[in-house]
Parts: C-alpha cells; structure tokens; sequence
C-alpha cells in the first residue's frame, strides 16, 4: 500500500473518531446527530447535480441502507448516555465484523478459517475487557453498544451489495446519504417537533463540523479503496478505536487506563486478522 494512502486511511480513522467525540461531547445527541444528517444531507445535494444516477438496480438497497443508518444512529446516540467513548465506540465497532464473519458462517455456509477465528477470539476478549469490571457489568449500554455494532454490520452488506450493481460507487454513496440525511430529521420531527429542531443551541457550530467531517472521512476511505486493496484499507481505518480511547481521554475527561488502551488494542489487533 502506498504511503500517503497510508496516511490518507489513518487521518480518516482520526476524523471518524473525531466526530463520535464530538457527539459524545454534546449534551442533546439526538438534535445533534440530527443537525449533522442535515449537513449531510445538503453536501450531497449540492453534489447531485454534477453526478450520474446509479443503477435502477441499487436504489431499494440505497433506501434499505439510509433505513439501518438511521436505526444506527439512533443505538449509537442510546449507547453514549452512559458510556464512555473509549468503551461504547471499540464495542461498536470491534462487533460489527465480528458478527458479519459470524452470521456469514452460519447463514451463508461460510467456512471461519483459522486466522478469523483467532481474530474473533482477540474482539471478544477486549469487548469483555471493556464491558466487565470484575464479574459487574461495567457498561449499562451494553446491549445498545452491540446493536450499534448490528447496524454497522447490516449496513455494511447491504452497501457491499448496492454499490456493485449501482454502476458507480460514488453515485451510489452521495444518494444513500442524501436519504439517510432526509430520514433522520423527518423521524426527529415526528418524534418531537419542528420547532425544537430549528431551535439555536450552543453547539449548532460543532454539529454542522461534525456531519462535514464524516462525509470527509467516508470520501476519503472511497478513494482509499480505489487505490488500494480494500481489506487492507479497512483493517488499517479500524485503528479509530485507539484514537477513540485517546480523544475522550484529551477532551472529555475519561480516564485513560492502561487496561483500556490494552484492550482497544486486542480489539484493533483483531479486527486486522478478521479483515
């Protein structure tokens, strides 16, 4: 892999984590990740017009998967209520392959060859690490943590699936997201109101960066992946988990144990030999 694809797949899983922190770091997550989808939302409709349509073939999975983004948005926002960034996000994120490699086993035949299954070993191990303080449950969020982990795993087939028959991924990506940053506001409007939406809150600025940082760091994992192979690049981009550990340490206070920063670790590590 080239260098500054290197560097490229790093700084995408730095700006992953960033903007997870700063959701974590914002006291009405829900308006929050709201605020961010709409940012999404209006990038990708400013793009649309300079762009083909994808495939006819890929739209019910484009919709399909704006649906799982939203459904994944709505675990993750649940599971930072109580949980600290450097646990809920390795959990989330160290499940999602895990389970995929899991369910494709079980539901589709496939065969776990020796290296995934010593990288399911090491995700489970760290996710335990993290979860458990003793034989207590040191995450509350648990099952919120692992449904967040679901999600990802879901959406991440269905998009596999969509983008081979959309004819042009990047098409294919700009409109899932311009869905995606249609459903989330319409859900929080008729979960609340209009008006609490458009009300100005504090940290409007930071939700707006939050919502453009994601796209940046999911466009950049697109270029990664036409330069390079792509389990490569997606083994590489789930260092985020480390990063996650020491941006809640820098900015939100968590503390920064060294069983914690072991356990990302092992979950990063594991990860890597699944991909």
């Amino acid at each position: 892999m080239p260098n500054h694809i290197i560097l490229l797949t790093l700084f995408a899983a730095l700006l992953h984590a960033s903007w997870n922190t700063l959701l974590r770091g914002g006291t009405d997550r829900w308006w929050s990740m709201t605020i961010m989808c709409i940012t999404i939302a209006v990038i990708c409709a400013l793009a649309i017009p300079f762009i083909p349509l994808p495939a006819s073939a890929s739209w019910w999975y484009a919709l399909l998967s704006a649906l799982l983004h939203v459904g994944y948005n709505l675990c993750l926002i649940r599971s930072y209520r109580s949980g600290e960034l450097g646990q809920t996000y390795p959990i989330a994120r160290g499940s999602a392959p895990l389970l995929v490699t899991c369910a494709a086993a079980m539901l589709a035949g496939e065969k776990i060859e020796p290296h995934a299954l010593g990288g399911i070993v090491l995700v489970s191990m760290g996710i335990l690490v993290l979860a458990f303080r003793g034989r207590k449950l040191a995450l509350p969020n648990l099952h919120y943590a692992l449904a967040t982990g679901v999600f990802i795993a879901a959406y991440s087939v269905v998009d596999g699936m969509g983008v081979r028959l959309s004819g042009n991924a990047l098409s294919y990506t700009v409109w899932m997201s311009a869905l995606w940053g249609i459903l989330m506001p319409a859900l929080y409007i008729a979960r609340r109101d209009r008006k609490s939406l458009l009300h100005w809150q504090p940290g409007v600025g930071r939700a707006i960066a939050g919502g453009a940082v994601s796209l940046l760091a999911y466009g950049i994992i697109i270029h990664a992946m036409a330069a390079a192979p792509m389990g490569a690049v997606s083994a590489l981009r789930e260092t985020s988990v480390l990063f996650a550990a020491l941006l809640g340490y820098l900015f939100l206070g968590e503390r920064l144990t060294l069983k914690k920063m072991l356990a990302c670790t092992v979950i990063a590590a594991g990860i890597v030999i699944i991909g």
